[in-house]
């Protein structure tokens, strides 16, 4: 089930829950899997999650905290078994072999918090009825990513995208689908990125800032198996190169190695432009759990 992106909702219908910076993940006793139904490497997760009875499925976060207990993304791209790692559920599917999909979510969530492992790795995501904005300004405050409202009533719907869920981000920062690069040392000077409109590929920004040599290549690896001679993005080229020069006009476009839109990343950034591009964006890393497709402009809070 995946959630629409705009401003929150409000009324005794809808509850709120802090939108946790991590992987999202589906667990059972037997896997723990991306919502695109890869595999996920985190060993102590999977081993607690063999505790959950059998038939028993969980929705979450698999979350690295940094020193101050904050959830870092960054530090989730490069874990190792040795770090602390958390997993906030928020959602269960079904319960003891008994699906819950028709369930209402304020049902589910009694029936989550009974049946979350005991384990101290696994806690259970917070909801609130204040007011949306109470909780954008608590988020703010405590730096988290933002918030997601849910109707109270509304029903698990999987690889849904709908409005029973409403995204709002509070950090500048959202993921990006990769459509090219321009080479360079370790591979790649910097990646060509944008976000879905309908079927639309639409460009946004070259980022080339928040790499160290190792993602360089990890990327380059990646995106050198999807190289295409095709451009895949539906805007280009820009007919000048707009204040700043972050435009990118035919003739900047002869540089760059196109590859189909597979591989999406998480970018911070400072602000968007009049012309619809990125401001002194950033590379913070590569998302595994997300799908290309399902990739769009996200709204933030004031």
């Amino acid at each position: 089930m995946e959630c629409v992106s705009g401003p929150l909702p409000d009324g005794p219908e809808w509850a709120s829950e802090v939108k946790w910076d991590g992987y999202r993940a589906i667990g059972s006793s037997e896997w723990l899997l991306s919502r695109r139904g890869k595999p996920l490497a985190f060993k102590s997760i999977r081993d607690a999650l063999r505790d959950l009875p059998a038939g028993t499925m969980l929705d979450g976060e698999v979350v690295a905290p940094d020193e101050s207990g904050r959830p870092s993304f960054s530090r989730l791209q490069s874990y190792k078994h040795s770090e602390p790692i958390l997993y906030y559920a928020f959602d269960i599917l079904s319960h003891k072999g008994k699906s819950l999909l028709q369930t209402p979510w304020i049902d589910r969530r009694e029936i989550l918090a009974a049946a979350l492992p005991s384990s101290p790795l696994f806690h259970l995501s917070a909801a609130f009825d204040a007011d949306p904005a109470t909780v954008v300004k608590a988020v703010r405050e405590f730096n988290l990513e933002g918030v997601i409202a849910k109707r109270k009533t509304s029903i698990y719907e999987p690889g849904k995208r709908t409005d029973a869920w409403v995204k709002h981000r509070v950090l500048t920062g959202q993921e990006f689908v990769v459509g090219g690069f321009t080479p360079g040392e370790h591979g790649i000077d910097a990646i060509v990125i944008g976000y879905y409109e309908g079927d639309n590929l639409i460009f946004v920004a070259r980022t080339r800032n928040g790499f160290v040599p190792a993602t360089r290549r990890k990327l380059h690896q990646r995106l050198k198996a999807l190289i295409t001679k095709r451009c895949p993005f539906a805007n280009l080229p820009e007919p000048r190169s707009y204040r700043f020069g972050e435009g990118m006009t035919a003739e900047k476009m002869t540089g760059c190695i196109w590859a189909r839109p597979e591989v999406v990343v998480q970018i911070d950034y400072t602000d968007w432009t009049a012309a619809n591009h990125l401001r002194h964006s950033f590379f913070r890393g590569i998302r595994e759990d997300k799908r290309a497709r399902d990739v769009v402009k996200e709204q933030h809070a004031p």
